[in-house]
This record gives structure tokens, sequence and C-alpha cells, in this order.
């Protein structure tokens, strides 16, 4: 028999009356009504109250202990009176008389409330986790995650997946993030790196002959914070599938999203066959690889129209001569919104780095034309072919962003959200998942002006492997595929290039030598040049899996211990300075520069 708890604290009900039971758990909330002291006692599973009467020899230790103490409780269930029932709780028809109790651990004051679900800084949360995961909403998250990997596990192994684990010290990576570093000591002077994912291995498990593979594996990335994205490590899940094209991996991924959605939200999945959407198609309608489809505003192209004589908006039309391009954003019936409307959303453009966005809206009096700021540059025909490229009707308005293409990409996707936003047109009660694929081989570096692989380098590229043109590598296409939901990129995945002579040639394009690939890639060509299958795979990430499905913005609200902004743990302060021994053993120096 446990002699701590005959029962959890959700377990008692009106079957249990009159029995004689014990409790465990902290010390959750106090009530004093003078003669009876109220007791919420918390464990894993929920909440029981208790009460005890002044005339107890136990009820000035229950008076002065402190809120999360560590109780035991010994008592009689008792039926609670009626209008004093509480219906949110499972254990809310009842009550628990106090016979005895036990502090089995009692805490200091709190630095932070376990009851409530009141905001508090980041900065004390994070020191002091194991209290915040005490809270209610935290602790359903964590729950809910574990829950989460379980079920994952359980369909990938439903369709054919066996689970290996790939190794955590490796070698570092050329491409990517920054590396985390381990010393070895006993080879001094060289590092393993920690795996930014397991991508060779899972690989090199296709080529040792094992069909399909998946992990929940950790990855590591010496990267900044952001809301999505954790500033250390993060976990995925991590497949790859022998003998499979783009599709076959889109119909396993496919299945898992949709039963996983389903089965951990009451939101609708907007499309169970996930739209494909090319690389291309998706910078021009929504100005990013990361569509969020729960917004129905689309870009346009219109720079055509600045070409026209009768358009006199002749700032635009200089930038268009020079090489601009100038694309909109069409609003529906937006007539009545207040001119206060528009010009914020134009101050809200320049507060962003943009130049701000022109618009105007359509109207017929006994013509069509623009009304608004730059309306009156527009004649009635211009406007007319606006409307035609557009779809836009009478009564629309239109957003305008004029300069180089990544600029006008970058500030109509941000501003196509912006307004939907403001409009209040997005669905937050769905789950809007699609495909990005067909996406570029190689880019040019901004900075370099040099060809570089824009994705995954191992990825296979498209089109007759044997008559690729090499002369034009920007036009080679790779099947490389992002899933994509409500905006949020998932993963990244692609089918790899298997043939070593191909992997020469892409890699050449971007500047490696066969010796570079050789000794960079070692153990990836070396193996490809003893058989291996076609393969692919992908790796959505578990954290923002989570994230959508507890309905949070931020990674860290669904983490159990995570780093601050700064990549610290505060609660156990790290990274921290080590011994000068230590260093000694790894004959490792530090030298830091002086700010």
């Amino acid at each position: 028999m446990n002699k701590y708890r005959t029962h959890n604290c959700t377990e008692l009900t009106i079957e249990n009356l009159k029995e004689q039971i014990s409790l465990s758990g902290w010390l959750h909330r106090k009530r004093d009504h003078g003669n009876l002291l109220f007791i919420d006692l918390r464990d894993h599973y929920g909440i029981t109250q208790c009460v005890i009467e002044n005339k107890s020899k136990f009820f000035s230790l229950l008076e002065k202990a402190k809120p999360e103490s560590v109780l035991k409780i010994n008592g009689e269930v008792a039926k609670r009176a009626a209008g004093t029932e509480n219906f949110d709780l499972k254990t809310g028809k009842i009550e628990v008389l106090i016979k005895s109790v036990e502090i089995l651990s009692s805490a200091k004051e709190l630095p932070i409330p376990v009851f409530g679900e009141q905001d508090y800084p980041e900065e004390i949360r994070f020191k002091y986790r194991f209290l915040d995961l005490r809270r209610d909403e935290m602790h359903k998250n964590i729950i809910l995650r574990s829950n989460i990997i379980s079920f994952i596990r359980s369909e990938m192994i439903k369709l054919g997946f066996l689970e290996y684990q790939t190794p955590i010290l490796t070698s570092s990576s050329p491409e990517g993030a920054r590396d985390f570093l381990v010393p070895s000591r006993l080879n001094p002077g060289k590092f393993y790196a920690l795996p930014q994912a397991p991508q060779q291995f899972k690989q090199l498990i296709m080529v040792s002959g094992f069909d399909k593979y998946f992990q929940i594996a950790p990855c590591f990335r010496d990267e900044d914070a952001r809301a999505d994205r954790s500033p250390g490590e993060f976990y995925q899940l991590d497949l790859e599938m022998s003998f499979v094209e783009q599709e076959n991996v889109f119909e396993v991924v496919e299945k898992l999203m949709v039963n996983l959605f389903k089965k951990f939200s009451t939101k609708k999945i907007e499309f169970e066959k996930f739209p494909r959407i090319t690389f291309k198609e998706s910078m021009l309608k929504y100005g990013t690889d990361k569509p969020d489809l729960r917004n129905p505003l689309l870009i346009n192209d219109i720079t055509k129209i600045f070409l026209r004589e009768d358009v006199k908006f002749e700032i635009f039309k200089k930038l268009v001569k020079a090489g601009s391009l100038v694309r909109a954003i069409i609003t529906k019936n937006t007539k009545d919104k207040p001119r206060s409307f528009f010009d914020n959303i134009d101050k809200w453009a320049k507060e962003q780095g943009a130049s701000g966005l022109a618009y105007f809206t359509i109207e017929k009096d006994k013509r069509i034309n623009g009304k608004g700021p730059v309306g009156k540059f527009f004649s009635e025909d211009s406007i007319l072919e606006i409307m035609e490229i557009t779809k836009a009707e009478i009564g629309d308005s239109i957003f305008l962003a004029c300069g180089k293409e990544r600029d006008v990409q970058k500030i109509l996707s941000i501003a196509r959200n912006k307004i939907a936003e403001d409009l209040k047109i997005i669905d937050k009660n769905k789950f809007a998942f699609c495909w990005i694929i067909d996406y570029p081989m190689f880019e040019l570096d901004e900075k370099t002006n040099k060809i570089i692989f824009s994705h995954n380098p191992f990825s296979m590229p498209q089109g007759d492997i044997n008559n690729l043109n090499f002369d034009n590598p920007l036009e080679i296409k790779a099947f490389q595929y992002d899933i994509v939901c409500n905006g949020i990129e998932l993963s990244s995945g692609a089918i790899r290039n298997h043939i070593p002579d191909l992997m020469y040639k892409l890699f050449s394009v971007a500047g490696y030598t066969k010796k570079d690939v050789d000794d960079r890639f070692s153990g990836m060509i070396n193996a490809l040049s003893y058989g291996a299958p076609p393969h692919g795979g992908i790796a959505p990430g578990l954290d923002r899996i989570v994230m959508l499905l507890a309905n949070k913005e931020n990674i860290r609200e669904v983490t159990l211990f995570p780093m601050n902004q700064n990549a610290q743990d505060l609660m156990m302060q790290a990274p921290s300075e080590v011994d000068e021994s230590q260093l000694k053993e790894l004959q490792i120096k530090i030298d830091l520069k002086k700010n």
C-alpha cells in the first residue's frame, strides 16, 4: 500500500462517501472562514477541497502553512453542502474532512504565485520554472506535448516506420546555422559538433538498407531566439523513406498531420488534401514562402499599368522605368472604411522601414474613378485594367507598393497580415496547411553575388539529370518542399540526391571542388558510392506543432525548460564558467576579447 496516498486529487467522487482516505499534494489555496479552514490540495491530476474545524489540533499547523507546501492529509470523504458544489472540478461534489495532517515539505515565500494565471516577466518565470510549471495552463501544455509525442510515435509505427537513434556527438557541418562545438579530450585540438539535424545520418540509415525511419530527434543550432524558434535546442519528428518520390512523402505526412490535428484540436482543418503551391507562385501571391492561407487577401503584380500614358503617378512611373515593380493588395468592399483606416496602414508601413503604401478606393459615379490620395492619377481605363488583373470590384480598395522585388515582397507580405488582422477576416478557428514546392536549387547571395544552395545541398534536382542546364543554374529547380500551417513553417524536406557524380557537379556550381566534397562530406559521399536507393524525407518541428495545438504564439510556452532570448538557462545558470583544471585537461585556453 502506498503510504502517501490512497487516491489522487481527481479520483474521489460521491461513490467514495464516508471512506477513510489519504491524499498528498501541494497546498494550492487556503480560505479561512473563522471556525473552518478550507484547503485546496493539488497534485499532478487535479484538485480536491479539504476542510478542517478550528477545534482540531492540526488547525494551527495548516493555518500557518505557506502556499505550495507539500502535505499529506488523512480524512473522510463527505458530500458538499447544496449550493457549494464546484462543477468545474471532477471532485466538485465532495470534500475531505481532515482528521490528520503531515507537512512533507515546507515552502518558502513564493517569488511567483502558482494560483491564478497572471502574466509575469519571462526572466522570473524562467528562473523559477519549476514553480511556473505548477501553474495550471503551463502544466496542461506540457502534458499535451507528451500526449502529442506518444500519438506521433504510435501513428508512425502504424505507417510502417521504425524508430532509430542517431549520434549526438558528430562532425561540424559547413552548411546551415552555427554549430555548438564540443572539445575532445582524447583528440586534443579537435571538436565534435552537436547535430543541427540528423540529416546525414538518416540518409545513411537508408543507404544501410532500412526502409522507413523516424525519430523524435533533438537538434542543436546556435541561432538567435524568435517566438517560434528556441535559441539552442529543439525537437523534430525526423523521418526518411527509401524508394519514394515527393508525393509518397506528402501522402505520409498529410495522413499523420490530419490525424494528429483532429485528435488534439476541435479547430477545422481547411484542406485535408494540402494545396501544392510553387515557390514562385507563393512569393508572388503572398510575398513569402510561409503563407497563411486563412487570410483571403492576395498580392497581384500590376507593374505594366505604369507603362500606360494615361497613368500620371509619376513617382511610381519613374521607379518602374528604372527597373522597380509595383504590386498591390485588394481589400473587398471597404468603401465605407474611414480615412483613418487607410492612413494608419500607410503610417504602419513607414514604421516597418518601407516608404509607405499608396492607396485608393474604386468608385463609380458617372464613371469609374479612384477615391483617395493617389486615385486622381489613374484614368478610368487604367482602373478597369487593374480590376481585370486583380479581380477587384466597385467598392474595393487597393494598396500599392513599388520598389525592388525583395523589398516589395517583404512589405506586402507583412502588410497582407496586418490589413487582414485589422479587418478581422482571418478565421482563427482553422488550420490551413499547404506544401510549398519547386524551390530553386540555387540562388544568388545578396552580399557576395555568388551562387549558393538555396535550401538543402543534398537535394535531387528536377528534370533530366543527364541533361541539366548548368550554364543557367538559377533555373534548376529541386525536389525540395516545405510544409506550412497558418503562416508557420513546420518543416523543410526533400527527395535526396543519391548519385555521387551528380552531387559533385551540383556542388561545383556553388564553388566546391571535388576535394572539398570528399573532405567535408566523406561519410555521405563514400556511402553513396556503394549503392544507394532513391530516398527522401522531412522533419516537422515538434515544438511548433505543439505551439499550434496549444493555441500559443510563443514556443517557450510549450517547452519544459527553455532558454531566454540570450540563450541562457536562468534556472541552472548556464552557460557558466568552468574550472581551469577542466580547460587544461582539454588543452584549451580562453582568450576573451576586451569590450
